[in-house]
């Protein structure tokens, strides 16, 4: 039925601060953003909007970005990509996101796609490895786009296998992550965890005294 209803790399626009006409979204949105190919897109619900891309390259691209900015008559709105799944709850952001890994000193003969992706399989779903990568003009690591869980722990190593006559040599290779957005479960959004939360520790909240002390301080500074 994902397949069927064009769903398979469906993407949520969550807009905020006042939102363009839908019908002014479905001309910005596709030129703003540089998507390549066709897409479909329509007004969810209060704020949100569906955007049914054709391209797995324009779905990644959506979603690789921490925020788009649509501009209209001077206005620029912020707008936060997520992931779409059959169980999306607009009330609720979603837990998985794409992030780039690397897998430092592998190497050179375990730079074919189907490698890479099987070792990045480990973290989530492999999606696209970057030029060098895919080119082989750097040798040192590879890199890779995967669609990651943010509340499943995250691999910090793997191993790998070489055969060298009857003997099988192994090793070990660090994975690296770039940027990662947090998660809050209590809140069930992106960009702070439980640790930094307003709502499961108050005393985090910037009050007004704490506001212009950082800004006397900044005026001094200066």
């Amino acid at each position: 039925m994902i397949i069927n209803e064009n769903l398979e790399y469906a993407v949520i626009g969550k807009i905020s601060y006042g939102w363009p006409a839908i019908q002014d979204l479905c001309k910005l949105i596709p030129k703003q953003c540089e998507l390549k190919g066709e897409c479909n897109i329509g007004l969810l619900s209060n704020r949100l909007v569906l955007i049914k891309a054709m391209l797995l390259e324009d779905y990644v691209h959506l979603l690789s970005k921490l925020a788009f900015y649509i501009t209209q008559r001077n206005w620029s709105f912020p707008m936060l990509t997520l992931k779409w799944d059959p169980m999306f709850n607009p009330k609720e952001e979603t837990s998985t996101t794409i992030a780039w890994i690397s897998f430092p000193s592998l190497p050179p003969i375990f730079f074919g796609k189907k490698v890479v992706f099987s070792l990045a399989a480990v973290v989530g779903k492999p999606l696209q490895m970057d030029m060098a990568t895919k080119n082989q003009t750097r040798p040192s690591r590879a890199r890779v786009k995967v669609e990651v869980h943010l509340l499943r722990e995250f691999p910090k190593r793997i191993k790998i296998g070489m055969r060298r006559s009857d003997e099988v040599m192994e090793k070990w290779i660090r994975i690296n992550y770039d940027y990662v957005p947090k998660y809050c479960k209590t809140c069930m959004i992106q960009g702070h965890n439980e640790q930094e939360c307003y709502v499961e520790h108050p005393e985090l909240y910037p009050t007004k005294e704490k506001v212009d002390q950082v800004v006397g301080k900044q005026s001094y500074n200066t």
